[in-house]
């Protein structure tokens, strides 16, 4: 049975859950495993409509032959099951959050399957920029531009990629992190909703997420307007979601860890800018007070130099 996190159109789920769906996620995995896992792998064709994302190359059969032919038509397929065939529940906020947890996917298995297409945008630009896939909204025969139009105020799924198009710029350190944490959310998801609600399964694994996290979350220096911020606030949005629904509709939902919520490398960083803007300002000033020949001017100058100095290495000492 499929499990899906996302609207009460789904009737599959045990509390609403605002951001995600997983089901098609593990629906694909079955086709296009992500290494993870060991099972057996079913015939990629046999996935209902994604063979119609696969290449024909002149022939009448559309046919996917190689991992990137099988990557590209997972990513389309994502969008129609994700995005459009769901339309008439998407909001704007949540049709840029399946657009990430799509993107983490496909930045994960084009690093997995090492096809020479790794970069996000070139990616984008070479198989997708043009693609009637994204540049109409079709629901089978059926246009659903203005449904997307009107529930998200773009007028086709090139429109919202374009505005999110600085997260295909990210080049991840390791895509594993990021695609791994989405998957750990999918986990505590299934495991609050097990039919044992005693289990403590899912803070184990909550635990487990929020230690991928504190890795994501000091592998960058991360600023407000990063896309890579973006992307952690996403997570962590979800992460919260779940736990709020589990303590207000299912169980105690207790002792879940906390994330944390700054980058200790961009505290770090802008700590060591600030010193040295004050020192460089000190300094500045020193010269000032230095070419007037005023005394009492440089002694209180460096009485400032001397305190500062010895806060901010007291505050090193603590950061590191």
């Amino acid at each position: 049975m499929y499990h899906y996190l996302v609207y009460n159109f789904f009737n599959k789920i045990c509390f609403p859950f605002t951001f995600f769906d997983c089901g098609s996620f593990d629906t694909l995995r079955n086709y296009l495993p992500d290494g993870l896992v060991q099972s057996k792998e079913r015939d990629f064709h046999d996935l209902g409509s994604i063979v119609n994302y696969c290449p024909s190359e002149g022939s009448e059969k559309n046919e996917c032959k190689t991992d990137l032919d099988k990557t590209k038509a997972g990513f389309l397929w994502l969008f129609e099951q994700i995005i459009v065939n769901h339309i008439d529940g998407l909001s704007k906020e949540q049709a840029k959050a399946f657009i990430t947890y799509i993107m983490i996917w496909l930045n994960y298995m084009l690093n997995l399957k090492k096809v020479n297409d790794t970069n996000l945008n070139g990616f984008y630009t070479k198989y997708t920029e043009n693609n009637m896939n994204y540049t109409k909204c079709k629901n089978g025969d059926i246009d659903c531009s203005n449904s997307l139009k009107d529930k998200t105020g773009y007028n086709n799924f090139t429109e919202i990629i374009n505005e999110r198009k600085d997260l295909l710029n990210i080049r991840f350190e390791d895509p594993f992190k990021l695609y791994y944490s989405f998957k750990l959310l999918c986990n505590m998801y299934y495991e609050i909703n097990d039919a044992n609600p005693d289990s403590d399964k899912y803070l184990k694994t909550a635990k487990q997420f929020v230690e991928k996290y504190k890795e994501l979350n000091g592998d960058s220096d991360i600023t407000e307007d990063s896309p890579y911020y973006q992307v952690l606030s996403t997570l962590s949005n979800d992460y919260n979601n779940i736990i709020n629904e589990c303590t207000s509709n299912l169980f105690n939902c207790i002792n879940f860890p906390s994330l944390p919520t700054y980058s200790r490398r961009s505290v770090i960083k802008n700590t060591l800018i600030s010193i040295a803007f004050i020192f460089a300002s000190v300094s500045i000033f020193l010269g000032i007070a230095y070419k007037v020949n005023n005394k009492e001017l440089k002694n209180y100058f460096h009485y400032i130099y001397a305190n500062v100095n010895k806060k901010n290495n007291t505050l090193l000492n603590i950061l590191y």
